[in-house]
C-alpha cells in the first residue's frame, strides 16, 4: 500500500505566531520513510495533517484513493505518539483493543503483546508501566487495527539510552515489512529504521533520497551540519581548499568519520575540544578560519597539532551558509 501526501496546512496555537507546513512525500509499498529535521521544523504537524488531526488543503491518497476528507479513525493509519497517548483507566489488554471499535479484523491482544516481550503485562494499568514498557503497548495498539500505514512520532524520544537502543532494534525488525513513516530529530535513528529519509525544515521538505544520499550528499550547509558532516566555507579555509585541489569557493561537507588523523596528512589542526563519546572520542580542531570535527582513537590534549588526511571521494560540495541548527 502506497501512500501519497502533499498538504499544505496553517497552524495557530495560543497566540503565537502562525506556522506554515507545506510539504509533500510518497512512501511506497513496504518502505519506511523518516522524516528527520531539527526541533520546531514541522515534523509533528506534517505527519498529524497526514493523519486527518488538522484541515489542510493537498490531498492523501492510499493506492491513489484520496482519504483526505476521510475522520482519522477511518484512514486505515495506525499512530504511534511520542507520549504513548495510553488510557490510564483501562488494562495493557484494553487499550490494545481499543481500535476494534472502530475495525472489524484486528489482530489478537494476546499474541501482539508477546511479539513484542509485553505478555506478561496484560492486567497492568499504563501508569505502572515503564516507558519502555509503555511504549510496547502503544505500538501493539497500533498494530492491532492491521494498519496500511504506520505512523510513527518520535516513539524513542523520551526513552532512556538503553531502553531507546533496544526498542529500536526491535522495531527495525517490525517495520521491516510494513509501510511506516516515522518522525524524529535523531539522526542514529533516522540511519537505522529509514529506506528513505526526508529532510525537514521550516515547514518544508528540504531534501530527499536515500539515508547514504543525505548523509553523504547533503544538498545544502543545513543538511550537512543537522546530519552530522563538517560543513566547510572554503573561503575561510584555503588549507583545506588547497588540499583538496579545489577550484572555487563554496562549502565542503566532509563526515567526521570519513577524516583520517594520523602523523601526516593533507592539513594540520590544533586541538580545540576532546569529547568522550563511547569508544572513541570526537576531536574539534581550528584550521584557518573553520572548525573541524573528527572521530579518533588517540586522546590528544587541547592545543596539540594533528594531521588529517581529508579523502576526495567523500568531499560533496553544497549550497548555503547555515546558522546554528538546533538538535
Amino acid at each position: 500500500m502506497s501512500l501519497q501526501a502533499d498538504v499544505s496546512a496553517t497552524f495557530t496555537a495560543d497566540g503565537a505566531e502562525s506556522f506554515h507546513v507545506d510539504a509533500a512525500f510518497e512512501v511506497e509499498r513496504g518502505e519506511s520513510l523518516v522524516i528527520l529535521g531539527p526541533s520546531g521544523s514541522g515534523k509533528t504537524l506534517l505527519l498529524e495533517t497526514v493523519a486527518g488531526f488538522h484541515p489542510h488543503d493537498g490531498p492523501v491518497t492510499l493506492d491513489g484513493r484520496q482519504v483526505s476528507g476521510t475522520p482519522p479513525e477511518k484512514r486505515d493509519f495506525g499512530f504511534v505518539f511520542q507520549d504513548y497517548a495510553l488510557f490510564p483507566h483501562m488494562t495493557v489488554t484494553e487499550n490494545v483493543d481499543f481500535g476494534s471499535r472502530y475495525h472489524d479484523d484486528t489482530r489478537d491482544s494476546a499474541d501482539l503483546l508477546a511479539e513484542l516481550g509485553v505478555g506478561d503485562l496484560a492486567e497492568r494499568h499504563p501508569p505502572t508501566l515503564s516507558g519502555g514498557e509503555q511504549q510496547r503497548v502503544a505500538l501493539a495498539r497500533a498494530l492491532a487495527i492491521r494498519p496500511e500505514v504506520m505512523l510513527l512520532d518520535e516513539p524513542l524520544a523520551a526513552l532512556d539510552v538503553p531502553t531507546r537502543q533496544s526498542l529500536r532494534d526491535d522495531l527495525a525488525d517490525v517495520l521491516a515489512d510494513v509501510t511506516a513513516v516515522y518522525v524524529t530529530h535523531n539522526r542514529t535513528t533516522a540511519r537505522a529504521l529509514a529506506d528513505r529519509i526526508v529532510i525537514m525544515n521550516d515547514g518544508q521538505v528540504v531534501q530527499s533520497g536515500t539515508p547514504e544520499e543525505i548523509f553523504e550528499r547533503p544538498s545544502s550547509a543545513m543538511v550537512a551540519d543537522f546530519t552530522g558532516s563538517n560543513s566547510i566555507d572554503l573561503a575561510d579555509a584555503p588549507s583545506i581548499r588547497a588540499a583538496l585541489d579545489l577550484a572555487s569557493d563554496g562549502v565542503a561537507a566532509i563526515r567526521p568519520e570519513a577524516i583520517t588523523v594520523g602523523n601526516d596528512g593533507d592539513v594540520d589542526g590544533t586541538v580545540e575540544r576532546v569529547v568522550r563519546e563511547d569508544a572513541t572520542n570526537r576531536v574539534t580542531l581550528a584550521i584557518d578560519d573553520v572548525t573541524v570535527e573528527v572521530f579518533t582513537d588517540r586522546t590528544p590534549d587541547v592545543g596539540d597539532d594533528l594531521w588529517l588526511t581529508l579523502p576526495s571521494d567523500r568531499v560533496h560540495l553544497c549550497s548555503g551558509r547555515a546558522e546554528s541548527i538546533p538538535a
